[in-house]
Formats: structure tokens, C-alpha cells, sequence
């Protein structure tokens, strides 16, 4: 009784509320101060300059070139992540063989920091002593530079699509194992077949679980940095170019702080307002 009193609760929920808003709310409110100002150098003064950064993102090109190369990896982050896992979930749910070991093995990536996957896809790549070129002389080929302009984007979404398999795929294990096991008794009896009950009993009774992942997987894009930075720095030719890596190299190599806060209001309303219409969207509603 004496811990529903209003000052112990208060008392216990002042601790988080102090971390999230020194740590959270502060940080945020003051990178939205900085973007309406020319910030150089990280100079102590800050000149107010109203929404003229925000103009500059509108006709900046490397702008347009990382909302592009943003939606290029969500969609394949969306399509391999979210389908893989799933269809590998069932696969695993449905043979009971080895369940464990599959389970460890898809999740293991999970537990290698994105920098280290990083360095390992940049040493793969590289064209004197890495892995590709390796295989294809190996094979009888020529040694080929594989990091362009035109492939960049693409190989550094390889490895960000490939380490959260396993976190999805264990997410999907949960959401099928609360899947009443009648249910799939009953489709047994009536000879359904393994492809049908997938289809016609797992994907609609995960429905929450398949749009909360969903959510998470596009959200996620707009927090992808050190993997892509450690393999190309958003090179070559701002070919591979986030939002993020924009944002730090704006930050701390041109030391132009005013426009990367804009650059980081940018990715958050982004994020937010995308995350928002896909729950709108994706959510069931009354009567489905």
C-alpha cells in the first residue's frame, strides 16, 4: 500500500526521467537550436540564421543522393530481412530438427558489432588481397574493382541486410510459438499441406508481430553509420551517402555544426513520420 503513494512513485520513476532528459530531450532541443544557426568549427558563438540551413538541404545534391541510397537499402533491408527471417522461422518451426543449433547460428551476428562486420565485408572487397578477388583468380578471372560509384550502395547493404536476420528470425520464433497448436491439429486432419497453413494460419495470426517488425526494420535504416562508414565512408563520389554519415562527415570533418543539426532534424522527422504512416497503415483494425 505505501509504495502506491504518489511520492514513491515519483521517487522511483525520477531516475529515468532524469537520464531521458539529460541525455535524450536536452541533446535534441539543442541540436535543433543549433540548426537555425551558422555554426562553424565548433566555435563557443553561434550567429542565428533562421531556416537558412534548411534551404541549403533543398538544393544540396548529396541530400537527394542519401534520401535515395536511405530508401534503396529499405527496401532490400525490408524484403531480406523481414522475408528471410520469416520464411527461415517457419522452416526451422516446422522441422523441430536441430531447433537450437539453427537458432544460435541466425542469431549469431547479432553479437558481432557492426564495426567488426564492417571491416571484415571492407577487407572482402578490397581489391589487392580480398576475398572476391580472390575466388575469381582463383577461378581463372581478373581482379575487378568491386566498390564503385554504381555498386557502393549496394554492397554495404549486404552486410547491414545479413546481421539482423537472426534478430528477426528469433522474433518470428516467439510470435509462431504463441500460435495455438490446435489450430494447426485441425489443418493436419483436414490435409492441409505445409506451404498452405504458412500462408493461410502463420503469416495471418503474426500479423502484429510481422507490423512491428516492419516498423523496426524501416526505422532502423535511418540509424545505419558504422558499417557503411567503416566500408566506405560514403564514398566514392557521396555514392553511398546516408543521412548519417552525412551528418558526421558535415559534423566533424567539415565542422559545419549548424548544418549538420539540420541534417539531424531531418533524419529524426523523417524517421518519426514514417514510422507513424506505417503504423496507421500496417496496424489491424477494428473487425479484421
Amino acid at each position: 500500500m505505501i509504495l502506491k503513494s504518489k511520492p514513491y512513485f515519483y521517487l522511483f520513476l525520477f531516475p529515468a526521467l532524469f537520464l531521458v532528459a539529460v541525455f535524450l530531450v536536452y541533446p535534441l532541443f539543442r541540436t535543433l537550436a543549433y540548426s537555425f544557426t551558422a555554426w562553424r568549427n565548433f566555435s563557443p558563438r553561434q550567429t542565428f540564421i533562421g531556416v537558412g540551413n534548411y534551404v541549403q538541404l533543398l538544393s544540396d545534391p548529396v541530400i537527394r543522393m542519401s534520401l535515395r541510397n536511405t530508401f534503396i537499402m529499405m527496401i532490400f533491408v525490408f524484403v531480406f530481412q523481414i522475408g528471410v527471417s520469416l520464411i527461415l522461422a517457419i522452416l526451422v518451426d516446422s522441422t523441430k530438427l536441430l531447433f537450437k543449433f539453427f537458432r544460435t547460428v541466425y542469431f549469431f551476428p547479432i553479437l558481432i558489432s557492426a564495426t567488426a562486420i564492417g571491416l571484415m565485408f571492407k577487407l572482402i572487397y578490397t581489391y589487392e588481397y580480398g576475398l572476391l578477388n580472390y575466388l575469381v583468380t582463383l577461378f581463372g578471372g581478373e581482379k575487378k574493382v568491386w566498390v564503385t560509384a554504381r555498386t557502393a550502395i549496394y554492397l554495404v547493404t549486404i552486410p547491414t541486410m545479413w546481421q539482423y536476420v537472426g534478430f528477426y528470425f528469433i522474433i518470428f520464433m516467439a510470435g509462431i510459438s504463441k500460435i495455438p497448436t490446435e489450430i494447426y491439429e485441425s489443418a493436419d486432419l483436414d490435409g492441409i499441406g505445409a506451404f498452405r497453413k504458412a500462408v493461410s494460419i502463420t503469416i495471418p495470426l503474426m500479423r502484429d508481430v510481422i507490423t512491428s517488425s516492419v516498423i523496426l526494420v524501416i526505422a532502423g535504416c535511418f540509424k545505419v553509420f558504422d558499417m557503411v562508414y567503416v566500408i566506405t565512408e560514403g564514398g566514392p563520389l557521396n555514392s553511398s551517402e546516408l543521412l548519417s554519415t552525412y551528418m558526421y562527415n558535415m559534423a566533424f570533418k567539415k565542422y559545419n555544426g549548424g548544418y549538420a543539426s539540420a541534417v539531424a532534424i531531418v533524419m529524426i522527422l523523417l524517421g518519426t513520420g514514417l514510422t507513424v504512416i506505417l503504423r496507421k497503415v500496417l496496424e489491424p483494425r477494428d473487425g479484421d
